[in-house]
């Protein structure tokens, strides 16, 4: 018999994380043969790449009609494959704007549909939920408060807990990691993580660049900074616009261990605030979207906060600037407060390290990847015993 062929799709770095987990999962369990859009990690995990995620990757509505052609190209690559290969499962990892349409493309075709890592929805623009119902199986959901907001919708949904949970760890000290990157142990360290898509950091760059000169400027003795730079980004493109003299590390694939020996944080609005959060680190959260884009999506949001961390936490554990509050004076004013150690400043890492442990329980235990795993190989046995 030959392998099953199993369709895997994600549009973005931390979506090619997760599929590429779950697709060693899957091949560990099952004779299959995966293939879809994704990244280096889906690739490196086995995944045949039919289609490279970078060519879609944008945040945004104005953002979208930029790159209309290459998601057009992109879609149509997918269900032409899928046409094909005639995999029984499609199995789409968040991403929604595209994913969603993809769905509706593959049922058609006899596919079943599975969402691993479901869209917040319940943030914005919560009435697609409905398309997530006629045109999924399953959704698989992370964060504790999807299921009800999933089930009470009519979707067939499981809670399997969050990937990141047992997998977010340092293997550095910070002695080790200062040694390694020529940093000062006893100095104060800022890691950011400006984003994983060329258009964050094309709107959080200007920011972050004069934010961290006023904080250098404001602190008695400037901090290192440590910029972790995502995959697929290119480095030499981000360190050109900081001056020679401030020393700037810039660190691709060690994040968990960059994070780990900050006294901050300042991390583009996303997964990574969840990474940083399993961490303990205190941060600053921060996102910027274009002017229109903003002025378009702001009717559409629903909730009171912006970041994972906050929503998780359904409190404000973390300071956000989003928009028109992450600016570099606002920026750099909170990372003085953090940074001080003023009897207050000590009080809000305090506070916002016990807000953090809350968050981290509340993500669920290790194995949500191996759960996913489970549920989607009992969902294909399903699937080929209602074939026969």
């Amino acid at each position: 018999m030959p392998p099953i062929p199993l369709l895997l799709s994600a549009g973005e770095a931390s979506g090619d994380m997760y599929a590429a987990r779950l697709a060693s999962a899957l091949e560990q369990r099952l004779d299959v043969a995966i293939f879809g859009m994704g990244g280096p990690q889906m690739r490196a995990a086995g995944v045949e790449i039919i289609t490279d995620y970078s060519e879609v990757s944008v945040v945004g509505i104005t953002e979208v009609l930029k790159r209309l052609p290459s998601l057009v190209r992109a879609m149509r690559h997918l269900v032409d494959e899928a046409r094909r290969r005639k995999p029984p499962l499609a199995i789409l990892t968040d991403f929604p704007g595209f994913h969603l349409r993809l769905a509706r493309k593959l049922r058609p075709q006899g596919t079943r549909i599975i969402y691993y890592i479901c869209p917040q929805f319940w943030a914005w623009r919560p009435w697609r939920v409905n398309l997530v119902r006629r045109r999924f199986a399953e959704a698989l959901c992370i964060f504790p408060f999807e299921e009800k907001f999933y089930a009470d919708a009519g979707v067939p949904v499981k809670f399997i807990g969050h990937p990141l949970v047992g997998n977010v760890q340092a293997t550095l000290t910070r002695e080790l990691f200062c040694r390694k990157y020529g940093l000062q142990e006893g100095g104060q360290i800022i890691t950011v993580l400006p984003g994983s898509r060329r258009g964050e950091i094309a709107h959080h760059l200007p920011i972050l660049i004069e934010g961290l000169g006023e904080i250098r400027e404001r602190l008695p003795v400037p901090p290192q900074i440590v910029f972790a730079v995502a995959p697929g980004l290119d480095a030499a493109r981000i360190e050109k616009h900081f001056s020679a003299d401030w020393q700037v590390r810039f660190i691709a694939k060690d994040t968990y261990n960059a994070l780990a020996a900050a006294d901050l944080a300042i991390v583009s609005s996303g997964t990574a605030t969840v990474e940083t959060a399993l961490l303990g680190k205190p941060m600053i959260v921060v996102y910027r979207l274009s002017p229109l884009t903003a002025r378009l999506a702001k009717p559409l949001v629903k909730t009171r906060f912006f970041s994972m961390v906050n929503l998780i936490a359904g409190r404000a554990v973390v300071p956000e600037l989003i928009q028109d509050d992450f600016t570099p004076q606002r920026l750099a004013a909170e990372a003085e407060s953090l940074l001080s150690g003023s009897q207050t400043g000590l009080a809000r890492v305090s506070e916002m390290k016990r807000g953090l442990q809350e968050v981290q329980k509340l993500l669920g235990p290790p194995g949500a990847v191996d759960r996913a795993a489970d549920e989607i190989a009992r969902l294909l046995q399903a699937a080929q015993s209602n074939a026969k």
